[in-house]
């Protein structure tokens, strides 16, 4: 376990799938500790899908591959490197083993960095592939709601009309619920989680702030470069996830076909992609 710490916030992570388990501020935890009763993780990392594949299959150079749920990274052990009281890196590359589910060479690297009350976190991947690369790179972050999510609200800069895409499984559908309509404010509920997540596809802001509306706790999520965004919760569990992905579960009936997947990223021979999302902790009311 790393532990990094400055004057406002400290943080811990795992070298096992660089899961961040714990970002410590205002005296109080904010991340969701895991229970295996309920849901063991806290912030795993995505990669290389975000989401679940039809039949958690795809096709490759005429090849079929399997590949779970949200995909490999967040068991993997990561390496790490470039270590100081404030900010780590964290490196990964295939093994034998992925490389039976995932046929590509890369580099990812998780860089995590503390200033003032914010933590970044910055995803590198670097295509070491003799040709081009697919992959998709996301987070799951739970933060820690402990008086219940009803007394909270996840807050937008901008007015939104949001439709919510329903799951079947992993899998998309085209069915959307109404859940805003040009409002910054959507308040939580328990109902709106009794059939998995909250997909957002059409979200205009990059940011997002879950505000609880009584004591004033909340964490401000800064997103610049994902198109969508989830929340996530197991029913009267003291959690809400917020999840920024630059990828998205495959359709119901979506083809198998890996370069023609929804929000996939292709990375050119020797490219390196770069991506960051950043975790800010006020001060509370």
């Amino acid at each position: 376990m790393v532990i990094l710490q400055n004057k406002y916030l400290s943080v811990k992570v795992s070298e096992i799938g660089a899961e961040l388990n714990s970002l410590v501020a205002n005296g109080k935890e904010q991340i969701w500790k895991g229970n295996p009763e309920v849901w063991k993780s806290s912030c795993p990392l995505l990669f290389p899908i975000c989401g679940g594949l039809k039949d958690d299959r795809y096709f490759y150079g005429g090849k079929a591959y399997t590949l779970e749920k949200h995909g490999f990274a967040r068991f993997a052990t990561f390496t790490v490197r470039n270590l100081t009281e404030a900010s780590a890196d964290f490196v990964l590359t295939p093994t034998s083993e992925t490389k039976e589910k995932y046929p590509f060479d890369y580099v990812l690297t998780v860089g995590y960095r503390l200033a003032g009350r914010s933590l970044e976190i910055r995803y590198t991947v670097e295509n070491r592939t003799d040709g081009e690369m697919y992959f998709s790179i996301g987070s799951h972050e739970g933060y820690s709601t402990p008086e219940g999510i009803e007394d909270y609200d996840v807050i937008f800069p901008e007015a939104e009309t949001l439709d919510s895409f329903v799951l079947y499984g992993n899998l998309l559908s085209d069915q959307r619920l109404p859940m805003l309509k040009n409002s910054h404010v959507l308040p939580l509920y328990e109902k709106y989680f009794t059939v998995d997540a909250l997909v957002f596809r059409d979200l205009k802001s990059r940011s997002a702030i879950l505000r609880n509306r009584k004591t004033g706790r909340a964490v401000q999520v800064d997103f610049p470069d994902c198109p969508y965004f989830l929340l996530w919760h197991k029913p009267n569990a003291p959690y809400i996830c917020m999840e920024p992905w630059d990828g998205i579960s495959d359709r119901v009936g979506a083809g198998a076909d890996l370069t023609k997947k929804e929000g996939i990223r292709r990375l050119a021979k020797g490219d390196v992609y770069r991506a960051s999302h950043t975790l800010t902790i006020p001060e509370e009311l």
